[in-house]
């Protein structure tokens, strides 16, 4: 399936993949069921391709149209969304580097992981969290060494949160040099697959939501990864990169949480209108109108944010935007669960209504990197002039 180009037509496509996500959600949420045929759906899509070149047979998407395509996902089934951009955390570097000349390494391996992503349809995911770390990439301990003979690498350690365990194909993994310091920034990245030997993942643990992103602790065991599958062929330079362009690992996930703030307000609307009385009360319509306020705000921020990384990414004004963009959404959010729940009733908490799940949900933007003060941190040391290319201004 080749991809259309022009956004309102992958929009589209977006809303009707959607549709078929949204009946699978109350389900994964319960336990139900694993959540993978969310992904089955999104790779039948075609819509893994997304970011991939329109030269490789992809839609060549920008961050901004890319957030906005994924808000609409999140709109339906706001856990697929977020396992969805996990896919694009790891694809976006390939993206960012289309019209760049590379070396023969790294330009072999961009060719062969959009080939295995346009017509292999295969699931990419990210693996970076460690207990007592998070996703920061300085002090990581998972550790990589070259084998003997210098034929490929060997991986071991621990990653504490892993979306897509067990339904990705690929896990890209940073791990640092075996060897270096406690405080190591020289981060690298490197392909695993999920059949490789000494891979194995835990089972998902008890979480309040989001049970569809599949999230679990996964280990490395002296896993052997080819010399070809060291990201983009280049050793320690992960840090750099996030230093440099922090959009998609501190940002990505703003827009899935914009659309589950999108579906809030839609179906706190719907719960309203279904009552002519209430509708037509000027209380309500206040407090309809309070959260629109809030939604429109959040909205225009983060396509302003995304847009202006399309155009100058890696920009001290980009940066700060989607770390501001990233912030509101995750405030806004609560806010407007908060509302449903003064409007709705009963109706947003019982576990036959989507509000209930989607009020759980909400609150997850703030426990996913970056979080609330870092953003702040962040935005606040871009005002007094910080260096803010500088890998030592901050603890990533």
């Amino acid at each position: 399936m080749t991809l259309p180009t022009p956004l309102d037509d992958l929009l589209k496509l977006a809303a009707e993949t959607g549709e078929r996500l949204a009946p699978l959600a109350a389900d994964t949420d319960a336990g139900r069921d694993n959540g993978h045929e969310s992904y089955r759906i999104l790779r039948e899509s075609g819509l893994l391709a997304l970011l991939a070149p329109r030269e490789a047979g992809g839609a060549g998407l920008g961050f901004g149209d890319y957030w906005r395509v994924l808000a609409e996902l999140g709109v339906h089934h706001g856990a697929a969304a977020l396992g969805f951009n996990m896919h694009h955390v790891v694809i976006g570097a390939l993206a960012d580097a289309a019209g760049t000349r590379l070396p023969p390494a790294a330009e072999a391996f961009r060719a062969w992981m959009l080939d295995e992503v346009v017509n292999g349809r295969k699931l990419f995911a990210s693996a970076t969290s460690e207990t007592g770390r998070g996703a920061k990439l300085r002090g990581m301990q998972t550790r990589y060494r070259l084998s003997d003979d210098g034929s490929h690498y060997l991986l071991s350690g621990r990653k504490s949160m892993v979306s897509l365990a067990g339904a990705a194909d690929y896990y890209v993994v940073a791990a640092a040099p075996d060897g270096g310091g406690e405080d190591t920034g020289e981060a690298s990245h490197f392909v695993v697959a999920a059949d490789d030997p000494g891979v194995s993942f835990a089972a998902v643990p008890q979480l309040s939501a989001m049970y569809g992103t599949s999230t679990a602790p996964m280990t490395l065991d002296e896993v052997p990864v080819p010399r070809s599958r060291l990201y983009l062929g280049v050793e320690g330079m992960s840090l750099f990169k996030v230093v440099r362009e922090p959009h998609w690992m501190i940002a990505g996930y703003t827009g899935a949480y914009l659309g589950i703030a999108e579906a809030l307000f839609q179906h706190t609307v719907d719960h309203v209108t279904a009552s002519p009385a209430r509708a037509d009360s000027p209380v309500v319509q206040q407090e309809l109108g309070r959260m629109s306020a809030r939604l429109r705000a959040a909205r225009a921020l983060v396509h302003e944010a995304g847009d202006l990384v399309t155009a100058q990414r890696g920009s001290l004004e980009a940066n700060a935007m989607v770390h501001a963009a990233k912030y509101v959404v995750g405030e806004v959010g609560p806010q407007l669960a908060q509302d449903a729940l003064r409007l709705c009733g009963s109706a947003a908490i019982s576990r036959s209504h989507p509000l209930e799940r989607l009020i759980r949900e909400a609150q997850f933007a703030h426990v996913m990197p970056a979080k609330p003060q870092e953003c702040l941190e962040y935005l606040g040391k871009a005002a007094v002039g910080v260096n803010l290319y500088d890998a030592r201004a901050f603890a990533w």
